[in-house]
C-alpha cells in the first residue's frame, strides 16, 4: 500500500477550511488514504516570523476576495468568524482526543469544525464553543471538557506540532505526499496530478 497523504492544517485557516472540503476525495481519487494533522499556526510563527495573512496590508483585502470566490467555485459556504483570527488550541486538542480513539470520528469532528468557524461564521475558539461542536457530533460534553485540560491531551497536541515543524511545515494548508510538500489550497490540482502520474 502506498503510504497516506499527510494533511496539515490549522483550525484557524480559512484556506486549510477549503482544503478540509476536498483532500479527502482528491486522496481517493489517487489511491491513497489521509491523515489529518492539525497544528497551531502560532508555533509556526515563531520559527517562521510569519504573522496572519488577513492583517498583512493589501494581501489581507486580497485574500479576503479571494477566499469567498474559491468557495463559490467548489460550492461550500464561506463567512469569516468575528473573532477572526482565533486560537484554535482547543479545536486541536479535540481533534487529536477523538483521533486517538477513533481517527474516522476525529475526521469528522474537525469537518464539523471547520464548518461552524468558516461555514458559520461562528466561535470554536473558547473551550465551551468545542464542546458545543463535540455534542452535535454524539460526543459526551463532559469527557469532551475533561480532555481539553487533561495534561496528557496537551502534550499530545504539543508533540504534534514539534512535529510538524520539524519537519518543515510552515503554512496551513500544506500537504506531504511521499515527502513532497504542496502549500496551499491552490495547490491541491498539483496534488491530484502528483497522485495521477506517480510524480514528475
Amino acid at each position: 500500500m502506498p503510504e497516506p497523504i499527510e494533511f496539515y492544517f490549522d483550525f484557524s485557516s480559512p484556506y486549510g477550511y477549503l482544503a478540509a472540503e476536498e483532500i479527502n476525495a482528491i486522496a481517493e481519487c489517487g489511491g491513497r488514504d489521509v491523515v489529518w494533522r492539525p497544528m497551531l499556526l502560532g508555533a509556526v510563527f515563531k520559527e517562521t516570523g510569519g504573522q496572519p495573512l488577513l492583517g498583512i496590508p493589501m494581501k489581507g483585502d486580497y485574500a479576503r476576495h479571494d477566499l469567498e470566490r474559491s468557495a463559490r467555485l467548489i460550492g461550500v459556504p464561506f463567512t469569516l468568524p468575528a473573532s477572526f483570527p482565533f486560537m484554535s488550541v482547543a479545536a486541536a486538542r479535540a481533534y487529536y482526543w477523538m483521533y486517538d480513539q477513533d481517527p474516522e470520528k476525529a475526521v469528522a469532528l474537525a469537518k464539523a469544525l471547520y464548518r461552524e468557524a468558516f461555514g458559520q461564521g461562528r466561535d470554536i475558539d473558547s473551550p465551551a464553543a468545542v464542546v458545543s461542536v463535540c455534542a452535535a457530533e454524539g460526543l459526551d460534553p463532559e469527557a469532551v471538557s475533561a480532555a481539553l485540560s487533561d495534561p496528557a491531551v496537551k502534550q499530545r497536541l504539543r508533540e504534534e506540532v514539534e512535529a510538524a515543524v520539524a519537519k518543515g511545515v510552515f503554512g496551513s494548508p500544506l500537504i506531504l505526499v511521499d515527502g513532497e510538500a504542496f502549500w496551499g489550497h491552490d495547490r491541491l490540482s498539483q496534488v491530484a496530478l502528483w497522485l495521477q502520474r506517480g510524480g514528475w
